[in-house]
């Protein structure tokens, strides 16, 4: 296939997660995604798909970020890897655990993913808080999670990577307020952004999730998209849930967002070829209809032309 340009000029700008298309060498999703249309990946690094504790993570960086330019590919880079650290304990060590040495290493994780974006030249740095041990108190919980941040936020400054917290179902920092406890826990620094889940508001926030995304704008760095029912926490592929996404994808056209929006279906990798494919035709026919909707939304247009 031919190299395209990154990206298109107006209109969303959609990725699809790593996470996703696990049954995949690196290199075959990679050239799956530019095939298909996609502007951009979710780089989740894993075992599977650019170790970060393997031999060699500079000169397989240089290989990846060559074939993303190859292929006309922008990317995020994410840090959900669930056994990545530890093969016993998913998301372990974590930012909030009461021993620092455990913490040390998910902070080391997560500089060195701050050193791959760099080099890959991605948009954002994708982390999360984590889940606090029982009997932490609240407030040593989050100050835990904001000192931990502190040399990760650093880090990112310093290669000009802006550092995307995720709220997440379940962890410390759950919703969009714990988000804004976070910034001003840490003095709201200019380096720290957020990666807001559209399938995470609908579960868990008051607000619709284009609400979500208006009241989110300030600080958006990131955005990961699947469906998704109010109150569980089980990522869907498009249609399979309650969303009405075309008002979602309306409200990041009018926001002015220009970073990626990553289909995040972690648990759907024995189909994920079938499901990248029919999750880019699903968010094309999505933007058509907020476009008709919403006539003077004038960076509301189709990627990659008719369907």
């Amino acid at each position: 296939m031919s190299p395209r340009s990154p990206g298109h000029p107006t209109g969303p700008r959609f990725g699809y997660g790593t996470n996703g298309l696990t049954d995949l060498r690196l290199d075959d999703a990679l050239h799956l995604l530019a095939d298909l249309g996609y502007d951009g990946v979710g780089l989740t690094l894993d075992h599977m798909h650019l170790d970060p504790t393997a031999p060699d993570l500079v000169g397989r960086t240089r290989q990846v970020a060559t074939k993303l330019r190859a292929l006309g590919l922008s990317v995020t880079v994410e840090t959900g890897g669930r056994y990545v650290l530890d093969p016993r304990r998913k998301h372990g060590p974590a930012l909030l655990d009461a021993d620092p040495e455990d913490r040390a290493v998910r902070i080391r994780l997560l500089t060195t993913a701050v050193r791959v974006a760099a080099d890959l030249g991605a948009h954002a740095v994708h982390c999360f808080s984590g889940t606090a041990p029982a009997g932490t108190d609240e407030d040593t919980a989050w100050q835990r999670l904001a000192d931990a941040l502190t040399p990760v936020l650093d880090a990112a400054g310093r290669a000009g990577i802006p550092l995307a917290v995720e709220p997440e179902p379940g962890h410390l920092l759950s919703r969009l307020s714990g988000f804004h406890r976070l910034r001003e826990l840490l003095g709201d620094p200019a380096g720290l952004g957020l990666t807001l889940d559209i399938g995470h508001c609908q579960c868990l926030e008051d607000a619709s999730p284009a609400d979500c995304v208006r009241a989110a704008a300030p600080w958006l760095r990131h955005v990961q998209i699947e469906d998704m029912r109010r109150g569980v926490h089980e990522h869907l592929p498009f249609g399979a849930g309650e969303i009405d996404f075309p008002p979602v994808l309306d409200a990041l056209a009018a926001t002015g967002y220009q970073g990626l929006t990553v289909v995040e279906l972690p648990r759907h990798s024995h189909a994920g070829p079938q499901l990248a494919e029919e999750s880019l035709h699903f968010l094309r026919r999505a933007t058509q209809t907020a476009a008709a909707a919403d006539p003077q939304n004038s960076t509301l247009t189709t990627p990659g032309g008719h369907i």
